[in-house]
């Protein structure tokens, strides 16, 4: 019993250094973001303020950076997502608890089985 909760203890305390560690990237990267447009929106306004470009372009400049900065991060949180699942699988098959699809898998393979033993007792009947 003692090493059970020991395993549990360990695998969870895993789980929250992970997530925690996770949870500080994403944060870094949500503080950059927003620095990073603080800075650009500042040096349109810069441009504008010293007539080098029209505040309607300035505009467009800016929506147009924006729009690539953001499917360059839909991008990169789609890996992130891909990445975390991948090491929550992993977590998962050392502590040899199964996946939502190798569950479903062995659902459809015992339904399989229930039709066939039904058409058995059909056919002996």
């Amino acid at each position: 019993m003692t090493d059970q909760i020991e395993i549990t203890e360990e695998v969870t305390e895993s789980a929250n250094t992970f997530l925690y560690g996770l949870r500080r990237v994403l944060m870094a990267g949500i503080g950059a973001v927003a620095l990073t447009q603080e800075q650009i929106e500042d040096f349109l306004d810069k441009l504008v303020e010293r007539g080098e470009i029209a505040d309607s372009d300035a505009r467009k400049l800016l929506g147009d950076v924006l729009d690539r900065r953001k499917k360059i991060l839909q991008g990169s949180t789609k890996k992130a997502e891909e990445e975390y699942d991948k090491r929550v699988e992993g977590l998962l098959s050392r502590m040899n608890i199964p996946t939502k699809g190798e569950i479903e898998s062995l659902s459809e393979k015992i339904a399989d089985l229930g039709e066939k033993v039904d058409e058995l007792n059909r056919k002996r009947q």
